[in-house]
């Protein structure tokens, strides 16, 4: 682990921000977490690569998105937490229907882009609460279509500071994750979709924002799907198993199960990472003694 003291002075030589004991609730949907030792906010590429050639190789690193789909502990993190601001949050035209974003990029942004240029594919990004790098990063989707149908290549950096594009035809894509190196910080990706309508596209997107309005909650303190589907042992979804296992009202402190959703769990007051903890470790063994079947987390639990 490196001083605070050699931060501080890298610091000085940038226009990014830096922040020491970055109290981090507020920087997640689940309004949970303590402290970062160091919390970085880049102004541009060359700074991330600067910080990661001096530090890369001897600090603990995480990058956070939009802390849509994560749970982290209440201790002090004792590495950096980097935050890619507006700068990596480009949208542009390659072609008629092939689209460069910025992984900082809120996922609805992209969709709501590729709408105003008559581009189709990407409708169902206008319902996941992210960005582009974390989207990336866990091959995000749903109503039928991830992150991977729409992917043409990657464009990332590694803890050494060497930048690197990596084709889709070379990652191999699995529900929810992929094969590329977990320490790479994404950049940017370029994206193909089709030449349709532009009400027709919109048309879509409202169709599919009706039905997520419906069966989600909404407006809460929450960290999205708790769970993914275990698609290799049953044809259920993960919320089938959990409401015909776990008794829909079962609290931990705050940390309780949504009652529109049952795999959202909800940070109804002011729970800590040990209710939320203990609801998810929970409701996991209590799905695996009633069924049999092993659930695994979707959100990404940080300590």
């Amino acid at each position: 682990m490196i001083k605070i003291s050699e931060l501080k002075s890298f610091s000085k030589d940038i226009k990014g921000k830096f922040f020491f004991n970055y109290d981090l609730k507020k920087t997640n949907w689940f309004n949970i977490g303590g402290i970062a030792r160091a919390y970085f906010k880049p102004e541009n590429l060359s700074e991330l690569i600067s910080f990661l050639k001096k530090f890369g190789s001897k600090e603990k690193i995480f990058l956070l998105g939009a802390g849509s789909n994560v749970l982290i502990e209440d201790e002090l993190f004792e590495g950096v937490v980097i935050k890619l601001g507006k700068n990596f949050s480009n949208i542009s035209l390659l072609s008629e229907t092939i689209l460069v974003a910025g992984s900082a990029t809120i996922d609805k942004k992209l969709s709501e882009f590729a709408c105003e240029n008559n581009i189709g594919g990407f409708e169902f990004l206008s319902c996941i609460p992210g960005t582009i790098g974390g989207g990336l990063k866990m091959n995000s989707g749903c109503f039928e279509r991830e992150f991977k149908d729409i992917l043409l290549s990657i464009q990332a950096v590694d803890k050494t500071g060497k930048i690197l594009t990596v084709p889709a035809s070379k990652i191999k894509f699995a529900y929810r994750g992929n094969d590329l190196d977990k320490d790479l910080i994404f950049l940017s990706a370029s994206f193909k979709g089709k030449i349709e309508d532009k009400q027709i596209i919109q048309n879509t997107i409202n169709s599919l924002k009706n039905k997520k309005n419906q069966s989600q909650p909404t407006k809460i303190k929450t960290g999205g799907s708790t769970f993914k589907n275990p698609i290799n042992q049953t044809k259920e979804k993960v919320w089938e198993l959990i409401k015909k296992s776990v008794p829909l009202d079962t609290k931990f402190g705050h940390a309780e199960i949504s009652q529109k959703h049952c795999n959202f769990f909800v940070n109804r007051n002011n729970a800590t990472f040990k209710d939320m903890k203990n609801l998810i470790d929970f409701v996991k063994q209590t799905v695996k003694s009633k069924t049999g079947i092993d659930i695994e987390t979707e959100i990404e639990i940080i300590k």
